[in-house]
């Protein structure tokens, strides 16, 4: 069993095992007390058949592994998210935040832009972690490994995903990256 930080984010790519940690952390979380919550802040938004497609995938994993995680949506306003559902008792797992941020640079239909910037935002998502009663893992991919990419608004997409990243990184007690199903603590390992 680790030992889980008070809050931990969790990078690497694609289909890199990032979510599964995040669960496999929220079972042994749940596992050590009945009086225990997890809840899951989802922040995808969906846009097509396709991506409609994966969130049902995800839905049905997850309700399959961890049937006792409970499940909130939340694309903007991710502070206050966490403020109305954290406890003592309840574990927080924010999944992800790369699609947090294309929520910020890319509202979706019908939903106005926030009215306070995105990095005042990420301001106060810090501010948040570091007053919440119970613990977090943040899910965040990691793309910046790769060529620089083309057109001005991608480039823009992943300085910008980066920056959060080294954000986050610096806020949370742990940082973990996923290669390949595998994680490797980067910051805070577990004793």
């Amino acid at each position: 069993m680790h030992m889980l930080a008070r809050s931990e984010l969790i990078l690497g790519g694609q289909r890199s095992g990032k979510s599964r940690r995040a669960e496999n952390l929220a079972i042994e979380w749940l596992a050590a007390s009945p009086e225990r919550q997890a809840v899951l802040v989802a922040t995808a938004h969906v846009g097509d058949d396709e991506m409609q497609q994966r969130i049902v995938q995800h839905q049905l994993d997850r309700a399959r592994r961890v049937p006792r995680l409970a499940a909130v949506e939340e694309s903007l306003y991710l502070p206050a998210a966490l403020k109305l559902h954290s406890t003592d008792n309840t574990l927080l797992i924010v999944d992800c935040l790369t699609l947090w941020l294309v929520n910020w640079l890319m509202p979706p239909p019908g939903v106005p832009a926030p009215a306070q910037g995105f990095h005042h935002t990420v301001e106060q998502l810090v501010h948040t972690l570091h007053g919440l009663p119970g613990p977090v893992v943040l899910v965040s991919n990691e793309i910046g490994l790769g060529v620089v990419p083309m057109g001005k608004e991608v480039r823009h997409y992943v300085d910008e995903l980066g920056r959060l990243n080294q954000t986050m990184a610096d806020a949370c007690e742990r940082l973990t990256l996923m290669v390949a199903g595998q994680a490797l603590f980067v910051k805070g390992a577990p004793a």
